[in-house]
């Protein structure tokens, strides 16, 4: 069996450096909407967890008594239901997902897991068309006076144990996504007030969560109230995280 360096393809002694930039590379060799498959996918995510976690000797656990299509979910396989399939098969995915997450910060950083979270957006697709920037201010209070069309500025509720993505997914947002793993940009968006957890095998640097961006398809609120601007993946700086559109993205034409 290949040890996880050999799966990524660096030296057992690689720096922190080269090891994220081959994972980022193999995640996108592999994914399944470019040609990849999904135990390869998914063997490319384990070997990165098992360096990171300083894993690299012990064999890593069977999963051999998974449905086989329950493994291809957890990969990013599968198709996407554009209604409310999508958000009921992205479920099983985060299942499977490491779920520890980065520590909430803020007041409301112990709220009641039980506790619905009320989210209002903005899409970054209309914002030069009004000669906004990311960084106004004032920029949701722009959005509430400009009459914008449902899908570019509103709010929803996201339950508790559901993923940003898969919340606007049940309200009927088709919001950008492609891989549902955490292992692209595809699905990012920008916080604006409040936090959302990130599981620990994500492919955003510490420079990129430090500027509030995160990711939505396995995100989930950690406060009540949050605003963000969703459909940021043309961002220069996250253009080397996305993947090229695939079978399993549907978002507004830019």
């Amino acid at each position: 069996m290949s040890s996880p360096f050999e799966v990524l393809g660096v030296e057992p002694d690689a720096d922190e450096a080269t090891i994220v930039r081959a994972y980022r590379r193999r995640v996108k060799e592999t994914h399944p909407d470019q040609g990849g498959s999904a135990r390869e996918f998914q063997a490319v995510k384990e070997a990165y967890e098992r360096i990171r976690a300083g894993d690299v000797d012990s064999e890593p656990a069977a999963d051999d008594d998974k449905p086989a299509a329950r493994r291809a979910e957890s990969a990013g396989g599968g198709s996407r239901d554009s209604t409310s399939g999508g958000a009921q098969d992205s479920t099983e995915n985060r299942e499977n997902a490491d779920r520890s997450d980065t520590p909430a910060s803020g007041p409301d950083a112990d709220r009641d897991a039980a506790t619905t979270s009320r989210v209002e957006f903005v899409n970054h697709a209309v914002l030069d068309d009004h000669g906004w920037a990311l960084d106004d201010e004032d920029l949701f209070e722009k959005a509430a006076d400009a009459d914008l069309a449902p899908e570019d500025h509103g709010a929803f509720e996201v339950e508790p144990g559901e993923s940003l993505l898969e919340a606007a997914e049940r309200h009927g947002f088709a919001w950008p996504f492609s891989c549902r793993g955490g292992a692209c940009a595809n699905c990012a968006v920008l916080l604006r007030e409040g936090e959302l957890s990130q599981p620990a095998d994500h492919i955003l640097p510490e420079e990129l969560i430090e500027e509030n961006i995160r990711l939505s398809c396995n995100g989930e609120p950690l406060t009540d109230e949050l605003q963000v601007v969703y459909n940021v993946k043309h961002l220069p700086r996250l253009e080397s995280l996305r993947l090229p559109p695939g079978p399993f993205e549907f978002s507004r034409t830019d």
